[in-house]
């Protein structure tokens, strides 16, 4: 589990894809050596050593701006973004423990794991296609942009672990 949303030091979450959240353990060390500043505590969250003790911070901004990374790295979460839950051979609405990854072209056919050959799919549709490289999806598989998942991401719900996230999450 996540505890503390990270800033950037412009008040926006460094990342989106995932969103920019990090263990309370690493919180506590951005907080220590001083890398980030607490624009939020959970108010009844404490950690203590023997000779120090603080509340857990829920929000964090970091003290130096860091330039977000714009490239798209495939994954199994990016492919599932792209096609928005949406299982790519009947149209189902997905949750996201629901959805597999099918291959277009079967690995056992010469296809590929990549972002053009990759596509959502149910269990049902993905054991009915099997080793079928003659059943296509009717959504085509692309290789998405950065801002096209962050528009896709922006679109879904976010877990919000503290309410004081929200003020800096409606935005997106």
């Amino acid at each position: 589990m996540s505890d503390t949303l990270l800033l950037n030091a412009d008040g926006q979450p460094l990342n989106y894809l995932p969103l920019s959240v990090i263990d309370w353990q690493e919180a506590i060390r951005y907080m220590v050596l001083e890398k980030a500043t607490v624009l939020e505590f959970y108010d009844s969250w404490t950690v203590s050593s023997p000779t120090w003790s603080t509340l857990v911070p829920s929000i964090l901004i970091l003290n130096e701006y860091s330039k977000p990374k714009q490239t798209v790295r495939f994954s199994r979460s990016n492919v599932y973004l792209r096609d928005r839950l949406i299982c790519c051979y009947c149209l189902k609405n997905l949750e996201k423990k629901e959805c597999t990854l099918d291959h277009v072209l079967p690995l056992s056919k010469g296809g590929k794991t990549n972002f053009e050959n990759t596509v959502t799919a149910c269990n049902p549709c993905n054991s009915y296609k099997g080793n079928n490289h003659k059943i296509l999806p009717k959504i085509k598989p692309y290789k998405p942009t950065y801002y096209d998942l962050i528009n896709k991401r922006k679109k879904m719900p976010y877990n919000i672990r503290h309410s004081s996230w929200n003020d800096f999450l409606q935005n997106l």
